[in-house]
């Protein structure tokens, strides 16, 4: 018997092909949140602390109010024992700044916790965070150099795909600090960036010296899979106003919806560092 395609049933197939094209197109939403536990850590070291601070963990326990999911914000390195943190999903670094750990023991913590496939998820002056710590600055993508004034300028999307980028201006002007780094690390799957070209051109010199090899783009938002772990970053967020802008907090929410979607159960069996210096297992 052979099949004659109707009128009704070729609609029908480009109206489900369109379908299944959409919903593959979409980000990934299928978080329980309910079982989802973010540690909020803010410590800085010495040196300048931003006033976003507060502003920030308001901000992340807002969301949790919202979509039900638990937060506990904390500046207290005791906290980064191993035992503690099989507790959380993620944890955030917000504006954290130089040392914020008090003992090597803290840091094997936060390691073995990515190591065995922990999420995490960094904002703002998080890259100026554990500056003498080569396993950190990679986890970071590198380390603090230096920004331009706090000033508007222009954050391009180059991965509309991406589902933290879901809706976000391609195009977006915004107030902020560029973060220009060093130590880069290549592992980094860059999302947004600043579109350096844009930025008040008297530390012009000053800017194209930070840029080093890049020309007009810098990245501004990135994640990557980093020694088991799952990491999302955003260079944004220097102002406390931010935090209660809509578009800025659809950014950092879907950055951790992002991380929320990749993780799995640890395994604190992959945790195979002796020290906190040893070589990442590639």
């Amino acid at each position: 018997m052979t099949f004659k395609p109707t009128i009704k049933s070729t609609l029908f197939l480009v109206l489900f092909f369109l379908v299944v094209i959409h919903l593959t197109a979409q980000p990934n939403n299928k978080v329980n949140w309910k079982n989802i536990k973010v540690l909020i850590y803010t410590k800085n070291g010495k040196g300048y602390v931003h006033e976003n601070i507060p502003s920030a963990i308001a901000c992340f326990k807002k969301l949790g109010q919202q979509y039900g999911f638990q937060t506990v914000a904390t500046e207290d390195p005791a906290m980064f024992t191993k035992d503690n943190l099989k507790q959380y999903s993620i944890i955030v670094f917000t504006s954290t700044n130089n040392d914020v750990f008090d003992t090597d023991e803290q840091r094997m913590a936060f390691r073995e916790y990515i190591e065995a496939g922990g999420g995490f998820v960094g904002v703002h002056s998080v890259v100026g965070t554990e500056r003498n710590w080569p396993w950190f600055k990679m986890l970071l993508g590198g380390t603090f150099a230096w920004h331009p004034k706090f000033q508007k300028y222009t954050l391009r999307v180059i991965d509309a795909e991406h589902p933290s980028m879901a809706g976000l201006p391609k195009v977006w002007e915004k107030e902020d600090e560029c973060y220009f780094q060093k130590e880069l690390y290549p592992g980094i799957k860059t999302v947004m960036v600043h579109d350096i070209s844009t930025l008040d051109q008297s530390e012009a010199e000053k800017i194209k010296a930070n840029a080093g090899s890049y020309a007009t783009l810098y990245p501004a938002a990135w994640y990557h899979n980093y020694d088991g772990g799952t990491v999302w970053i955003t260079a944004l967020g220097h102002d406390k106003k931010d935090y209660e802008d809509p578009t800025f907090v659809k950014h950092i929410f879907q950055g951790l919806a992002y991380v929320a979607n990749q993780l799995r159960v640890k395994d604190y069996a992959k945790a195979y560092a002796k020290t906190k210096d040893e070589l990442v297992q590639y």
